[in-house]
């Protein structure tokens, strides 16, 4: 299965400069949220295949105008092509407004979906907008991760944890592909291709 990864940055080859036939291929879009709603249906549209999106923490266009033939899964676990996919969006809670979270809240979410990853018998790729504390994230609380990922991968193991929110661009240190245990952790920002 071939998924395309997207978040945070609207990739030119993807929509100013798209060619015909460059989606072909792919069986799955990922967004980890902070693209603009037009991109997204844009690019459901121009590939015909199913995108799956978690809010960014600039996303509250999306209240007035959701990205259209999309899917939401946030706080949701969803089974596409065999692969078991759980939705957990937005940053740490800096200032007011929607799809931020304190530590606390976002664990809350966490255990509210134990039993339907119980049910499914685990998850496969868990979709995040923000990082896993202390991999791929920043000292600011801004781009902090969050520490209540830890124990949803230490117990689940999912094979792929996908986040956006630290742009690469953000410093040459900013790592694209790390590992936690079992799990391999993704930056998806801009686009990134991953074959299963």
């Amino acid at each position: 299965m071939k998924l395309l990864l997207i978040s945070d940055e609207e990739d030119g080859f993807l929509w100013d400069h798209y060619r015909p036939g460059c989606l072909a291929g792919y069986d799955l879009i990922l967004s980890a949220g902070d693209l603009k709603s037009d991109y997204l249906t844009f690019l459901v549209t121009m590939a015909n295949r199913p995108l799956l999106y978690v809010h960014g923490n600039h996303d509250e266009c999306y209240e007035l105008s959701p990205p259209e033939g999309c899917e939401c899964i946030d706080d949701r676990l969803v089974t596409v092509g065999g692969l078991r996919i759980l939705g957990l969006g937005g940053s740490q809670r800096y200032r007011e407004g929607p799809y931020q979270y304190s530590e606390r809240e976002m664990a809350r979410r966490i255990r509210k979906l134990r039993r339907k990853i119980r049910k499914a018998g685990g998850v496969d790729i868990v979709l995040a907008h923000a990082p896993l504390r202390g991999y791929g994230d920043m000292e600011n609380l801004v781009h902090r991760g969050f520490e209540a990922f830890l124990p949803l991968l230490d117990e689940w193991k999912p094979r792929y944890f996908v986040h956006g929110h630290v742009h690469l661009s953000y410093g040459s240190k900013q790592p694209r592909v790390q590992q936690y245990g079992e799990t391999t952790l993704i930056n998806a920002c801009g686009k990134y291709t991953l074959e299963i």
